[in-house]
């Protein structure tokens, strides 16, 4: 099965950056790939979850980051109950440490075909939209998709 849903791109890069990555078999938030991307800095590391920037940020973002698992899994429920419970903490340091007022947090669960995502690695978007700009538009969260295939 694919790793990557090449008709869910949403700017070019990321689509040459996942047709290479589809070709050469590479998760790229699979820890060994996601840590070594220097484009998908390393914010906070623990036992279970990984804190990251969206190498490609929806627009109208302030802030938009990725909470990854360490475990290659398509469902937030398909973690292990200690990766389950971790996820808490991990939301709490990215509130706490960006000081955050507002957020929004989403994932997409299960067959990544039809749910929107990019990507087979299950991963949490924790984004803030930029309210400040007064051409803001809110920021707009894909969360379905019928393959063309």
């Amino acid at each position: 099965m694919a790793l990557y849903q090449l008709e869910n791109f949403r700017v070019p890069e990321q689509l040459a950056d996942m047709q290479a990555l589809e070709r050469d078999g590479i998760c790229i938030f699979c820890p060994e790939h996601l840590t070594a991307d220097e484009k998908h800095p390393v914010l906070h590391e623990t036992e279970h979850w990984v804190v990251t920037n969206n190498k490609y940020p929806y627009v109208n973002t302030r802030l938009h980051l990725l909470l990854v698992p360490r475990a290659h899994v398509e469902d937030l429920l398909d973690l292990e109950p200690a990766a389950r419970n971790e996820y808490w903490s991990v939301l709490e340091w990215i509130r706490d440490t960006y000081g955050l007022m507002f957020y929004s947090i989403g994932s997409r669960n299960g067959d990544f075909r039809y749910t929107g995502s990019s990507i087979a690695h299950v991963h949490v978007h924790v984004v803030v939209g930029d309210v400040d700009d007064p051409e803001h538009d809110g920021v707009r969260f894909k969360m379905s998709h019928r393959p063309e295939s």
